[in-house]
């Protein structure tokens, strides 16, 4: 992975026109911006490179951002694109910019998605100052995260380079520079910008019309990163189960930070230890887990999911007998509570947070019942937005789905482990730069760290309830039901894709019938258990078994590391899940066969689900 050694960004036309980035970040009365610690302004996984071009502004960088640009007769080959961030994952946006042939890409904050037109920027308000820089990887996590030259095996220090991938083969590295700035070093760019007006939507909040170019702006990018096999640390405690030490509840939360990392990871990091001191003073009675705790603070999560990803790889064998992973990644941020699981752990969650008493009186639950309004989008950090689930498969606080971005990742979509992520969200302007330190949080975030104990009580209990469970408390009706609006859904846009009875729905459909018959019955069997050791065993076998029979033995079309039939990040979405993805894919991309191909691997999936939690008399 890579650290900036020199980073730059010149303006070299037209003349009069200045800008020598990336400013440092600065806001008068911040305590801790000017410190020498500081690391410049950069992204993770970006190649080096000295690139200059005529500058294109590509709005948000998604697919149909550069279609739009083909349809204004752009050519993007040589140019240099300027994206702001929001709608998707950085890494597709440098993705889909190579794709296109851009020889650089430059990413900046616009005021109107985490600037001035969400309120008063720091330090009046919570959002983003002019030169606040919003660092990130570009690594192509919806390809693979963790160590880019390792898919699907742990790098160990003792592993032979002869089974690594060479870095330039390695498919989840860009190939050109990509670097990022501020609005405030954005603006002259923008601002002398030709060509056409944009289209309206594209419209930013700098007091100007934008343009998309090309030139006459031209930009000079000087990266040379520092690549190195560099040593992590992955810090793990455990407390042995007393009855099932074999069977894992996981809980983890990552520790590196771009600068600081106040919210991003500390409050997460902080409510952590709390919940082990928690642990702790649980241990001194006497007290010991049915099932073993294990409490993982990850490394490099900010490269690339890396210290979790490999820990998984590691640790495959040992996982297949999980009964859960919760991650905690910005625990506050704001007051609002939100939740991303696997439906089968949504009603266990919302279970947890009646039994916790809110920040503010009542419980939990009942706040996020009171907060559940529709909120923009951009309001939220793109790793952890709790967008509404693609299906509600009961009328309650909706549960989001689990895309990407965050260490859940390997545990569910490689691994098969039932996960679950959650967080306090609010107004988080400086998500990844200088400023998300501890001035901004003690002012803005949590002042009264009120909302830190409540995420520390929340992430706690989840583990212990699920540890000391009899009957692991998984949902698979809920799953079911959720799984047919899905495939409901997905028959729609075929038939608008591909036409009426191009392809046949009757047999995935009666597959997901039967995984919700069977979530039914196996729901019977869980409020009736056995009084017996070896039959509780047995049923909880069984409702294990159920999830990992959701994998895919070879994986996602041309992502193969993702193994999971539901649930996946977009390929041009990045962080947000895409529900049943071979499915979804094949479609987005007009590939009729593989649609077919992939639905019949979904029902294959379903089938071989249901028929594990049929298998348990």
């Amino acid at each position: 992975m890579n650290y900036p050694a020199e980073i730059s960004v010149d303006v070299t036309a037209p003349a009069g026109v200045e800008m020598h980035g990336p400013t440092r970040e600065h806001v008068a009365g911040d305590p801790y911006d000017e410190d020498a610690r500081v690391v410049i302004p950069f992204n993770g996984m970006s190649p080096s490179g000295d690139v200059e071009g005529e500058v294109v502004y590509a709005n948000y960088g998604t697919p149909e951002d550069f279609d739009q640009l083909e349809k204004l007769k752009i050519d993007l080959r040589g140019k240099i694109v300027l994206v702001r961030y929001g709608q998707n994952f950085r890494g597709v946006k440098a993705f889909v910019a190579q794709e296109h042939g851009a020889a650089g890409v430059l990413i900046y904050s616009d005021p109107a998605d985490d600037g001035w037109k969400r309120g008063d920027k720091y330090p009046k308000g919570p959002w983003r100052p002019d030169t606040g820089v919003q660092r990130g990887s570009v690594g192509f996590i919806f390809e693979f995260p963790g160590d880019p030259t390792t898919p699907g095996i742990a790098s160990v220090p003792s592993l032979p380079e002869a089974k690594r991938t060479p870095p330039a083969q390695s498919t989840a590295l860009p190939k050109i520079p990509v670097t990022p700035i501020s609005y405030h070093d954005a603006w002259p760019l923008l601002e002398h910008l030709g060509g056409a007006d944009t289209p309206r939507e594209w419209q930013g909040a700098l007091p100007f019309t934008y343009h998309v170019g090309p030139g006459p702006v031209k930009v000079k990018m000087h990266l040379k990163q520092d690549y190195q096999f560099r040593t992590i640390w992955d810090v793990i405690g455990r407390a042995p189960g007393s009855e099932l030490p074999g069977e894992w509840v996981i809980s983890g939360n990552h520790r590196d930070a771009w600068v600081y990392g106040a919210v991003d990871p500390n409050s997460g990091t902080a409510a952590m230890l709390e919940a082990v001191h928690g642990v702790g003073e649980l241990l001194k009675t006497g007290w010991r887990p049915k099932r073993t705790l294990v409490f993982g603070s990850w490394d490099a999560e900010e490269e690339g999911l890396i210290g979790s990803t490999e820990w998984v790889e590691q640790h495959e064998s040992e996982l297949a007998n999980a009964a859960a992973y919760f991650n905690m990644d910005v625990a506050v941020s704001g007051p609002k509570f939100g939740a991303s699981a696997v439906p089968s752990l949504k009603q266990f969650l919302r279970d947890v947070t009646k039994a916790v008493p809110g920040a503010k009186g009542g419980t939990v639950y009942e706040a996020w019942q009171k907060a559940n309004v529709p909120e923009e989008e951009s309001a939220k950090p793109l790793t952890m937005d709790y967008r509404p689930p693609a299906a509600q498969g009961k009328l309650d606080v909706p549960v989001g789905d689990l895309g990407s971005g965050s260490d859940y990742t390997a545990f569910l979509q490689h691994a098969g482990v039932p996960s679950a992520d959650m967080g306090s969200t609010g107004s988080y302007g400086v998500y990844h730069s200088v400023f998300d330190n501890f001035a901004w949080f003690s002012k803005f975030g949590d002042p009264d760290f009120l909302y830190e104990q409540q995420m520390a009580r929340v992430f706690g209990l989840q583990a212990v309830r699920m540890a000391d469970a009899d009957v692991l408390p998984y949902d698979y009706e809920e799953y079911g039901k959720e799984i047919s609006v899905y495939i409901e859904a997905a028959k729609r846009r075929a038939e608008a894709k591909f036409g009426p009875a191009k392809i046949d729905f009757a047999g995935v459909l009666a597959a997901a019938h039967h995984f919700e018959e069977g979530g039914v019955r196996i729901a019977g069997k869980q409020k009736n258990p056995p009084a017996d050791s070896a039959g509780l065993d047995q049923l909880n076998q069984a409702l294990r078994r159920t999830e990992r029979a959701l994998l895919l033995p070879d994986g996602l079309p041309h992502r193969p590391w993702f193994r999971h039939a539901i649930y996946a990040p977009g390929e041009y979405t990045g962080y947000a899940a895409v529900v049943i993805p071979g499915v979804n894919e094949a479609i987005d991309k007009g590939d009729l066969e593989r649609a077919k191909q992939q639905l019949a691997l979904l029902a294959a999936a379903l089938d071989r689900s249901a028929k594990v939690m049929e298998g348990y008399r």
